[in-house]
This record gives structure tokens, C-alpha cells and sequence, in this order.
């Protein structure tokens, strides 16, 4: 009987002593007390990876990938046909300079085969992200490239390249850039050479890319979408991507930190006091956390220009900075591809109002390495394109300008056609600001470079 009863005492032991080393501590144990700064740490540090699922959630929402519409199934192309203009809401910012190609992977089932073309006559390229929004290559010669997760055996083709990704989910973009009016006829040419399949149908001429499914609950904005989230729902689908998107090598650190809220790869978000009025919190103030990390991380290029400088694209442990550009602006590319110099004022400080005119004045052409190109866009205050009665967004390296006789050029900025004959970017008669794109970027010339001015005339 002694026997029996120490069998029965053993298993029950066993029993209450087999449990997750994450689950919730109820009755007698001390409740877990988070503070707000380490909830916002957890936020802030998961953000990029929750904001990069959702994206392709929408945009691989869909049966089928129809010319036109900006979504394709899992491991399909999608091709932009055309550049933003002032109807298009979908981001802000846009870019009016190149054309996109998308490719969402999927990596977790087998590697995936993108083939590229060699293109020449103008800048293109694919920055190949992975699902924490770091730039893990970027490719500029034709070929195929085979994608496939870090350490896994492949048997790659002699003809292909292999690119070894840190996590499943992938994001490849293209960029071809538009050289004028009518030059999409070229674009298409390039975008029709691409191709993207699975590795097991390499070489098979047949193969036929599986249809995708739609579910009208997908159809929301991902921004939105995260921060609508309850506290559970958010850190538990953070858990949940970790398994197939492990953190990085030194992500250690925070990880330990953050275990103690439940969150790291696999894990049960623990759950605390006035957890959802907390994450609130969190959320509410994020735009403006975002903002005032953008000003702390923008180096000026002299005068009235800035840019987010490093380690953008590619951040390393600067989660903060990470999320923040996860914000305003996923998928940044990184200083050496490009830089996006912004400006809200004149030369005097004031701020840019579309019921002045100005002149923007280049003393010489922003530097850019050779394939480079350079752009200025209006924006309206609403971080949109401005309509105007000649659908002109911007000045740029392929604008048809005059330039002054010593090499200078004037650009009017204002909401009238001007009648002197300059070269006219709208501004409408509202607030607004500018963005400078340099892709390829000359940096060792920037330095000594004197940017554009802006003088009210």
C-alpha cells in the first residue's frame, strides 16, 4: 500500500510538473509584472516581422495575378503596368521614377527559381528583403537565382546562382526605371523576360503555376491590421512567424528580455494586468514614436536636405529605428542603392506653401555613380502626389529641361504655370515638400556636393 501511494504521489508530480515553461502561472504563484517600456520594446522589436506578414497577406490575396491589379498568389510575379499618380492612395509617397515588380516566396516547402534578364540600357535591379525588412541581397546581373533557406541541401543547377536566405518569408522587388513618356512598351519587355517557379519544376516547360485562393477577410490594410490587433492576437502571431522566421544571430539579448512576457519563437504571450489598455497605449503613441526616430536618424547633405541615414535597410539591432521605418517606409532600400533626401522649407527656414513660388535652384546635378539616376517629387501635406493639369510629379535626370548656360538649372515650384518660359513642377496651393531620390548614390562625392536651393520669388 506504502508502494501505492508513492507511485500515485510520483505521477501526480509528474503531472503538475510537465508544463510548458511558458504557461501562465495561476493561483499561487506571483503574476508576472510588465512595465510600459518593456511592452514597447517587445512591440517595437516584432513589428517589422508582423507588418512584412500582413503585406503579403494582401498582396498574395487573390486566385489568380491579372495585369493591372497589384496582388499574385504566393510565389508569383506581380507587375506594376503603369507609375503612381494623384488617384493613387494605396502608399504614401509613391514613386513616379520606376516600375515594380513584386515577388512574395514562400520558402518554408522548397527553394524558389526567379530568373532575370541582363538588362543594359537602364537602371534595374531586385532587393531581395527577409521577413525582419533587412535587405539580404541585391542582384544587378541576369541569371537565375535560386532562393532557398540558410543551410538547407540544395542541389542548385549549374547554370543558377544560389541566394540563401535567413528566414522563409522573402520578398524580392524589382526596379526598372521609366525613361519618359511611352517607354512602358520597353518595361514590358523586361518584365515579360522574368520568370518565377518552384526549384522541382526547373526545366520543365509545362509547368503551370497553381492558382491562389481569396478570402475577403484578407482584404484589410496592413498597418491597420497590426494595430488593431488585441495584445494576445498581436504577440501571439509574432510567436507563431518567429518558428518559420527565426530571429537573428544577435537577437539574443532581447530575446532573454522579452521571454519574460511570453514572446520569442513558439512561445504563449503570458498575459498581465491592464495588458490591453497598456498595448493601447503602445499603439496610439507609435506614429509619433516613428516620427521622432526619423528626425534622430536623418543626416543632413548640407542646406535644407536630410536622409535616414545607416544602418537603414539593413539594421542589425537598431529595432527601434527598424520599426519605425517598418512605418513610413517598407522595404527601404539601403544608403548604397539609394539615399531619399527630404525637404519641408525654403533656404529661410519657412515652411513650403503651394501659395508662394519658388525656384529651385541647382547650382550642378545631384552626383550619382554611372546607372544612377536622380528625381525631385512634390508631395502634398496629405504625403500624396499633387494633381495638376499636366500630370508632372517631378524634375529629373530625364526631364526635358534647359539647362543655364553655365550648367545651372531653375526650376519653378508653384501652383500657376509659370510665364517666363522655366521648367514647371507643380506645387497646387496647399502646403508641400519634396523628396530628392539618388539611386546609386556617388557618397563619396556627396559630401563636397551643394545640394538645391529654394528661394521665394
Amino acid at each position: 500500500m506504502k508502494k501505492f501511494f508513492c507511485l500515485i504521489a510520483l505521477a501526480a508530480m509528474m503531472l503538475t510538473g510537465c508544463h510548458d515553461d511558458n504557461e501562465v502561472k495561476k493561483e499561487n504563484d506571483a503574476p508576472v509584472v510588465v512595465t510600459v517600456d518593456e511592452l514597447k520594446e517587445a512591440f517595437y522589436y516584432t513589428f517589422p516581422l508582423v507588418i512584412m506578414d500582413a503585406t503579403e497577406s494582401v498582396e498574395t490575396n487573390t486566385e489568380a495575378y491579372v495585369p493591372g491589379i497589384p496582388r499574385a498568389p504566393v510565389n508569383q510575379l506581380i507587375h506594376a503596368i503603369q507609375l503612381a499618380n494623384a488617384s493613387s492612395t494605396s502608399v504614401v509617397t509613391p514613386n513616379v521614377d520606376t516600375y515594380y515588380t513584386r515577388l512574395w516566396m514562400d520558402l518554408s516547402e522548397e527553394p524558389i527559381v526567379l530568373e532575370f534578364p541582363d538588362v543594359k540600357d537602364r537602371f534595374c535591379n531586385i532587393q531581395v528583403l527577409d521577413a525582419w525588412t533587412n535587405t539580404a541581397r541585391v542582384i544587378y546581373d541576369g541569371g537565375k537565382y535560386v532562393f532557398a533557406l540558410k543551410g538547407q541541401k540544395v542541389d542548385v543547377p549549374a547554370d543558377a546562382s544560389l541566394v540563401e536566405m535567413p528566414t522563409s518569408l522573402a520578398w524580392a522587388i524589382v526596379r526598372i526605371v521609366n525613361k519618359g513618356e511611352g517607354d512602358y512598351v520597353n518595361v514590358k519587355k523586361i518584365q515579360d523576360a522574368m520568370k518565377a517557379y518552384p526549384l522541382s519544376a526547373y526545366g520543365n516547360p509545362d509547368y503551370v503555376a497553381p492558382r491562389g485562393t481569396h478570402d475577403p477577410a484578407r482584404d484589410v490594410n496592413p498597418v491597420q491590421k497590426c494595430l488593431q490587433m488585441s495584445v494576445s492576437e498581436y504577440f501571439n502571431k509574432a510567436n507563431e512567424l518567429m518558428q518559420k522566421n527565426p530571429p537573428l544571430s544577435f537577437d539574443t539579448e532581447i530575446l532573454a528580455r522579452l521571454k519574460k512576457l511570453g514572446v520569442g519563437p513558439g512561445l504563449k504571450f503570458v498575459g498581465f494586468e491592464n495588458d490591453e489598455k497598456m498595448f493601447a497605449a503602445v499603439k496610439g503613441g507609435f506614429k509619433d514614436f516613428a516620427r521622432g526616430i526619423g528626425q534622430q536618424n536623418r543626416k543632413s547633405i548640407g542646406g535644407i536636405w536630410s536622409y535616414f541615414k545607416e544602418p537603414i535597410g539593413d539594421f542589425g539591432s537598431e529595432y527601434e529605428y527598424r520599426a519605425a521605418v517598418a512605418l513610413v517606409g517598407l522595404g527601404a532600400n539601403t544608403t548604397e542603392v539609394a539615399i531619399y533626401p527630404r525637404t519641408d522649407n525654403d533656404s529661410e527656414g519657412n515652411v513650403l506653401n503651394g501659395a508662394n513660388t519658388y525656384v529651385l535652384h541647382f547650382s550642378s546635378m545631384p552626383p550619382v555613380l554611372e546607372g544612377g539616376f536622380w528625381s525631385i517629387t512634390a508631395y502634398g501635406d496629405n504625403d500624396y502626389l499633387i494633381d495638376n493639369p499636366i500630370n508632372r510629379y517631378n524634375v529629373t535626370d530625364r526631364s526635358d529641361y534647359t539647362l543655364n548656360p553655365d550648367g545651372s538649372l531653375d526650376v519653378t515650384l508653384s501652383f500657376a504655370e509659370p510665364q517666363d518660359g522655366s521648367f514647371w513642377l507643380p506645387t497646387g496651393d496647399k502646403g508641400f515638400h519634396l523628396f530628392m531620390r539618388l539611386y546609386l548614390p556617388d557618397l563619396g562625392k556627396l559630401d563636397g556636393w551643394t545640394p538645391p536651393t529654394i528661394y521665394k520669388k
